[in-house]
This record gives structure tokens, C-alpha cells and sequence, in this order.
């Protein structure tokens, strides 16, 4: 009997809608003729796939007595008894009750498919044996019925069941996945908007996973090897050079570009090992591509384009991003100069990056002080002094009466040679001494100096001229290319000083850098007012810096330099740094200026609001004190006892308004100074919670608590009193009649929320965040409310506690304010 299949709706959370989905393609197979039962379906409680069931054959279930409780589980005999073509089993990764033929549903499900019956089921992400830790990381929540990977990927068939995180949320309010009392916490706990988005990154890119497996192997199966870009697959070359780090980087952010792309760092080993690399920055390499979420590869072959390109098509890249240096480190790693070119004309239809970067961008300026460096002059006297005495002892087994001319012509030739190797002296000296030796050796008379004939020594002087105007002419190219060399440099490090300015005050430290590299300088120091404020040092050439320069920069700053003398030719482009790094330090400064003024500004914007706000309100509580007082002083009326009580009164309750004012202008100075007084300690929130209704005089039918146990927080019992007083007393102002607010207490990953809820107008979502301002009563006109302090009083409050107040949404209507604060351990 052939096995049945598997089809397997796969979910990111509780309630995206696997469970329905599964009913209506079950019920479209019935419709289609297909015998379809329901071996267990999990409801819960949810009117619209209760609906779906009705009409379909459903199993009755087992009932298993289990420590004195009796469980329905489904019933894998009497199913297979009646073998169906499809049998629907919700959540694969239940966990049967003992007692039952196996332990796990997803056992009773490869026992039906064994029979050859087709199954469909459930199942979210968290229930994945592979992602059991990542779940809980994000969830907070330990996961303790897991399916083996293997088991899913065997499904012939995986569909996701998406749901946008918001709609979820919104489902929740709506009653839909959850009672209503279960509601309010699943959304401010597993339901979080972030969780749900994790969750559901997580499942995409699972089941992207899945089908890239599928797809390499239709790919191997039917031997396809051009690249087929379903994902963005980024491969990066590495050569064990500094460079590494940026082009990781990059291929990073090429692959974060698009969902699911994925990272391929490959180093290629020339398998003669002459490859110069350092093992340690190779290997800090492969941890920051694990740590980009990638994956690191070595290679050995002969040609390294070749091998690159070939393991990029092995792993199906679509990118390929390879580096770019002035000092040669690509040319050495695929053993030849044309690398890029051999490795874009190789890829074909894979795309190729050449990135530059910080290495290849250190510009050393090349010295104008010869035509040729030293080197180049003494490798020329070295090839004259070596060559002449072969070059003779050649010509002079060949001599013959005739062949003069072509002794010349050779010596000619070696000047030449030795001029284009080290220039005008060396090959003076080649044409002094080929010049000797050709009147020695080849001019009649033999082996002496003299010579008997004048069309000899005429010869013999247009030979020496020759040679000294091919040795002028080498001597003047080199020269020439030598400042057109140091011309486009000087042209590269101006263009790369003015954009290292346009990024304002971050800037002076890669000008600092940047004029270190140039001039190849073992320290460059800049200091503002004598104080260093930033360095750039090359440790390898610290020993060797043998000179220092200053250059004053504006009107307190210095550059110090330390390292090689420099020429005057030098001095150009050090007066460019100095002024790109004035034109930075004055920028710095007024940016610091500005953003100095922003407090001020803010202090000014308080000012006035405290004034505009303050003025009705302090005069008011001070005008009926004042009355109230004048009152019982006066003696043109003749007061009675219960007047008199009501004046004192006024004047008492005006006094205490005066007084709460007071308290709360001063706190809010002390917030906005930070200076605000925090004493933490563990503190029981139900504790704050009774004291809070004592202190608003409410009764117990006048909120409803539902104080779960929850550990002590981290506060200062004071501060987070007055914060509940005044959410409270909002809570209870705007509620409506009859309906009371409720306090909430809930504990999550080590953090414990405390929730005031009203079902009351609620808050727009845009103007949540104007609530905790201060002086801001939302276009409330009731001036018996106060000056609008409550609410920033207690953002502050919580904030200097180390939590956090946020104002959500009440499912149904109204505004939930929630505290959150750290559990004490």
C-alpha cells in the first residue's frame, strides 16, 4: 500500500487562521468526492471554525482518566478502522495523554500515513524542535511541546498561513482569537507587535529555507548550472588583507537589501602557498561573518578567478563582491595583474562588485626629489658593472677586421639598457666605460688607450654623445612621469580631504588619518588649546621618525607632525589639509554653539508656557484664600458658625491646591534639571496599589483589581505611589458611569507591567505621545484639571525608576496606561 501525504499549514502564532484554513480545503476535497473526516479539530471556542466543521465526518474522540482528570484525545484505532482518503489532524505537535500507542501526535500521524491515508494538520513555528531557543529569546516563553525537524520536512507539502502582526493584534481586540479577559495581557505579552514580527521573519524564513532545498535539488537533478535568482545569494572574496572587514560588510548589507538574501564569505588558497596571509585577521574574519549571519569557506586551486567563480555558481550566487587595492593585494591573491577582468569575464550573468576601500584608498605622496629613487640608479650601476665585462667577453670572441660597427652598435644597445634601467648616471659611467673597452679591446692597436686612426676616435665620440643624450632623455621621462605622478596624487588626496569635510565634525579624525598616510608620517597629532584631540599613529614606523613639524591651524590648533623631513614640495598640499581641518574645527564648533542653545531654547519654551499655564491657576487658589480669609477678618458681618467653617474650609482646600502646585512645579524643575531623587529599593505593588486607593479615598467596588502574582519591582516607593494616584485619578475621571477602571498587574521576561484601564473616549493614536507634555491637557478647558503636570510628573516618575509609561489602546474603547518596571531579583 503506497504511504499517504502529508500537508502541513504552517503558522508564525496562535491564531492567524491555520485551523481554518485546514477546514475549508477540506471541505472543498469533500465537495471535490474525496472521503474527508475530522480526526481532531481544536476549536477553541471560535464561532467562525466551529462553523467549518458542521458537514464534515468527524471521529469521536477518546476519553483518557488521567490523575483523576478526563482528557479527550483523538482516537488513532477507530480512524484507521475507518480509513478515509483524508483525514484532518489539528496541532502536529500535541502531546497525548499516558496511555495512549504513542506519546506524540506527530507518531499518530506517520501511523495513519503508513495506512495510506492522505493527512492535513497544523502547526506554528515555536513548535519546532530547531527554533525552540530562538522562540523563547524572543518570547520570553519556554516551548514545551516540540516537533523534530525531519519530521516536517518530510511533508510532501508546506503551506504558510500568513497574517499581518497588526491584524493579529487587531483580531485580538476584537475577540476573535482569545475571551476578552484573556485579551488585554496576550497583547501586551506574547501578542507584542515585535514578537509577532519576529515570529513571523522566523517562519518566512524557515519555509524560504525549505524551498531552497527543493530547489537545489530540482537544480542537481536536472543539471542546471546558470543561476536562478529566486534569493539574493552574496559571495565575498576574502584575502586575509585588512580590506576583509569593509567587503563583509558590504556583501552584508547587499544581502540585507532583500528578504531572506544570504552571505558566502570564500578565502582561495593558491595551492603552491606562496600566498602572503595573515592567519590572525583571516581568522577574525570568519568569526565577523558568522557574526553577519554567514557562512565561511576555503578553497585550494591553481587559478583563483576560476575557483571563485566556480564556487559561486556552486552555491547558486546571484553577487559576487571582490575588492579593489592600490598595493596590489588582489593581484597577488589570483596571481596576476588582470584579476578583476578575469573574474567579471568568468562570472558571465553573476554580478560583480569592485569595492573600494579604506585600504586601497591610502594615497602616499611619491617624492619629486629625483627623476629615479635610488633603488632604480643602483640596480643600473649594478647591471653596468656586471654587464660590460660580459658583454665584452662576448663581442670578443666574435671579433673580426669587420666587425667594429657592430661592436659599437652592441655597446650602444647595453647604454641604453643600463639608461633604462637606472638612469643618467649609471648610464654615463656604462658609456664611459663601454667607451674604454671598445678602444682597448676592439681598436687597432690592441690592448692600449691609443687609437691610430681619427675616423676611430670619431666614432668612438659620437658614441660616447649618443649615449649621454639616450641617458638625458630617459632621465627627463622619469622625471616628467614622476611629477605627473605625484600631480594626480596630490589631485586624489585634495578630492578625498574636500569629502572627508562635507561630513562636518566627524571629519577631523580621517583628515588626521588621511595626512598621516600621505606623507607616510609615523604620528600626526592634533591639538585644540594645547590639549590632543586626535591622534593617528603607524607603530611600525615609530622608531624610525627621525624629524617633527608643526603647523599652526587657526588660531589654537596645532598639527605635530612626526616622522620624515618634508620638502618644499610638500608644503602645498599640507597647507590644503591644514585649511580643510580649520574649515572642520570651526564647523565643530558652531554645531556645539547650536547645540548649546537647544536648552536654553527648550528652558525658554517652558518658561513661557509655565507663565501662560501658571498665571490663571496659582491666582485662582490665592484669590479664595485671600477672600476666605478677608472674610472672617472682616467685622462688618456678623458670621455664623457653619459661615464661618465654610470660609475656613475654602481657605484650607485653596491652600492644599496651592501647596500640590507648588510640589509638582518643583518636581518638574528637578526633571527637566535631573536632579530628580531616586531611591530604588524592592517594592510589592499591590502594596502601592492600596496605599494609592487610601490616598483617593475610593472603595473597593470603585476599581476592579486583578493583582496577579507578580514579583517586587525595582522603585522608589514614594515616587511610584504618586504615579498610580494620578493615572488613577484619570482612569476614574474619564470612565464611564458604572463602569469601573480596572488595575492590571502581569509579569514578562524578568519585567513586571502594572495596567490602569479605562473604558473611556481613549487618545488618538498621533496625539498619545502630546499627553506627556508638559502644560498639555489635550484642549481640555476645565481649569479645575489643573495646569496639565500629572502625566509628564509620572513619565518622568517611571523614566527615573528605570521603566517606561506607554499609553495603548483598551480593546473595545477607552485608554490603557501601562507601567513597566524591572522585577527585583
Amino acid at each position: 500500500m503506497a504511504r499517504g501525504t502529508l500537508r502541513v499549514m504552517l503558522g508564525a502564532a496562535p491564531g492567524v487562521g491555520k485551523t481554518y484554513a485546514m477546514l475549508e480545503e477540506g471541505r472543498r476535497l469533500r465537495d471535490a468526492g474525496r472521503d474527508v473526516v475530522v480526526a481532531v479539530v481544536e476549536t477553541h471556542g471560535r464561532a467562525a471554525t466551529s462553523a467549518l466543521v458542521d458537514g464534515l465526518e468527524v471521529v469521536p474522540r477518546r476519553t483518557v482518566d488521567h490523575l483523576g482528570v478526563s482528557l479527550d484525545e483523538m482516537d488513532l484505532e477507530a480512524l484507521l478502522a475507518r480509513h478515509p482518503d483524508v483525514a484532518l489532524v489539528d496541532e502536529l505537535a500535541h502531546t497525548n495523554a499516558p496511555g495512549g500507542i504513542n506519546g506524540k501526535r506527530w507518531q499518530d500521524v506517520d501511523a495513519i500515513l503508513e495506512a495510506g491515508i492522505d493527512v492535513m494538520s497544523t502547526v506554528n513555528i515555536q513548535h519546532i524542535e530547531s527554533l525552540n531557543d530562538v522562540v523563547r529569546q524572543i518570547t520570553g516563553v519556554p516551548q514545551r511541546e516540540t516537533i523534530p525537524d525531519a519530521v516536517l520536512r518530510r511533508a510532501n507539502q508546506i503551506e504558510l498561513v500568513d497574517l499581518a502582526p497588526q491584524t493579529l493584534r487587531d483580531r485580538l481586540n476584537e475577540g476573535v482569537v482569545y475571551p476578552a479577559a484573556r485579551v488585554d495581557a496576550a497583547l501586551s505579552n506574547y501578542f507584542r507587535l515585535g514578537n509577532l514580527t519576529a515570529l513571523r521573519e522566523l517562519a518566512l524564513l524557515w519555509l524560504a529555507d525549505e524551498v531552497d532545498v527543493a530547489l537545489q535539488a530540482y537544480r542537481a537533478e536536472h543539471n542546471i548550472q546558470a543561476p536562478w535568482e529566486a534569493r539574493e545569494r552574496i559571495v565575498v572574496a576574502l584575502t586575509g588583507g585588512r580590506e576583509g572587514d569593509t567587503l563583509l560588510r558590504r556583501g552584508a548589507r547587499i544581502a540585507a537589501r532583500t528578504s531572506g538574501g544570504q552571505l558566502f564569505a570564500v578565502h582561495v588558497t593558491s595551492s603552491d602557498g606562496l600566498a602572503v596571509l595573515d592567519p590572525a585577521t583571516l581568522a577574525a574574519q570568519r568569526q565577523l561573518v558568522e557574526t553577519l549571519g554567514g557562512t565561511f569557506h576555503q578553497v585550494v586551486a591553481e587559478q583563483v578567478p576560476t575557483a571563485l567563480v566556480e564556487f559561486a555558481r556552486s552555491v547558486n550566487a546571484t553577487q559576487l563582491v571582490i575588492g579593489v587595492s592600490r598595493r596590489g593585494r588582489l593581484q597577488r591573491l589570483f596571481g596576476g595583474a588582470g584579476s578583476g577582468a578575469s573574474v567579471i569575464r568568468l562570472a558571465g550573468d553573476i554580478d560583480v562588485h569592485i569595492v573600494a576601500h579604506a585600504q586601497a584608498g591610502r594615497v602616499r605622496l611619491p617624492s619629486v626629489g629625483g627623476a629615479l629613487s635610488v633603488r632604480r640608479r643602483l640596480i643600473g650601476l649594478v647591471v653596468a658593472i656586471l654587464g660590460l665585462p660580459l658583454l665584452t667577453l662576448l663581442l670578443t670572441t666574435l671579433r673580426s677586421d669587420d666587425s667594429l660597427t657592430s661592436d659599437v652598435l652592441g655597446y650602444q644597445l647595453f647604454v641604453v639598457i643600463v639608461a633604462l634601467v637606472g638612469g643618467i648616471w649609471p648610464a654615463l659611467f656604462a658609456a664611459a666605460a663601454a667607451g674604454l673597452l671598445l678602444d682597448f679591446f676592439f681598436v687597432k692597436p690592441f690592448y692600449t688607450v691609443t687609437i691610430d686612426s681619427p675616423l676611430h676616435l670619431t666614432a668612438l665620440a659620437i658614441f660616447l654623445v649618443v649615449a649621454a643624450l639616450v641617458s638625458t632623455v630617459v632621465d627627463q621621462a622619469a622625471r616628467r612621469s614622476r611629477a605627473a605622478t605625484r600631480s594626480a596624487a596630490e589631485a586624489e588626496v585634495l578630492v578625498s580631504i574636500a569629502g572627508s569635510v562635507l561630513g562636518g565634525a566627524d571629519a577631523l579624525e580621517a583628515l588626521v588619518s588621511r595626512l598621516r598616510e600621505a606623507f607616510g608620517m609615523a604620528s600626526v597629532v592634533l591639538t585644540e588649546g594645547g590639549t590632543p584631540m586626535y591622534v593617528s599613529t603607524d607603530p611600525t614606523a615609530l622608531d624610525d621618525a627621525d624629524d617633527e613639524t608643526t603647523v599652526p591651524v587657526g588660531e589654537d590648533a596645532l598639527l605635530l607632525l612626526r616622522g620624515k623631513r618634508l620638502d618644499a614640495s610638500d608644503r602645498k598640499i599640507l597647507g590644503a589639509f591644514a585649511a580643510q581641518i580649520e574649515s572642520a574645527l570651526t564647523q565643530r564648533r558652531l554645531t556645539r554653539e547650536a547645540e548649546g542653545m537647544r536648552p536654553l531654547a527648550a528652558a525658554d519654551r517652558m518658561r513661557s508656557a509655565l507663565l501662560a499655564a501658571v498665571g490663571h491657576d496659582l491666582r485662582r487658589p490665592l484669590a479664595s484664600a485671600t477672600a476666605a480669609v478677608t472674610s472672617l477678618r472682616s467685622t462688618d458681618v456678623d458670621l455664623s458658625a457653619s459661615d464661618r467653617s465654610e470660609l475656613l474650609e475654602t481657605a484650607e482646600e485653596s491652600l492644599d491646591a496651592l501647596t500640590g502646585l507648588v510640589i509638582d512645579l518643583l518636581d518638574v524643575s528637578r526633571l527637566q534639571a535631573g536632579a530628580l531623587g531616586v531611591t530604588l529599593a524592592p517594592v510589592a505593588l499591590d502594596d502601592v496599589v492600596m496605599m494609592s486607593l487610601d490616598e483617593l479615598g475610593l472603595n473597593p467596588g470603585d476599581v476592579t483589581l486583578d493583582l496577579t502574582s507578580v514579583p517586587a519591582v525595582v522603585a522608589d516607593s514614594g515616587l511610584l505611589q504618586r504615579v498610580v494616584v494620578n493615572l488613577l485619578a484619570n482612569a476614574l475621571r474619564f470612565s464611564p458611569e458604572g463602569t469601573a477602571p480596572v488595575l492590571a498587574t502581569s509579569e514578562f521576561v524578568g519585567r513586571v507591567q502594572l495596567r490602569i484601564i479605562d473604558a473611556g473616549p481613549g487618545i488618538p493614536e498621533e496625539r498619545r505621545e502630546e499627553v506627556f507634555v508638559p502644560f498639555q491637557r489635550l484642549g481640555d478647558t476645565d481649569n479645575t484639571t489643573g495646569v496639565g503636570l500629572g502625566l509628564a510628573l509620572a513619565k518622568g516618575f517611571v523614566e527615573g525608576m528605570g521603566g517606561t509609561l506607554d499609553a495603548e489602546d483598551t480593546p473595545g474603547g477607552g485608554l490603557t496606561m501601562v507601567v513597566e518596571l524591572e522585577a527585583a531579583p
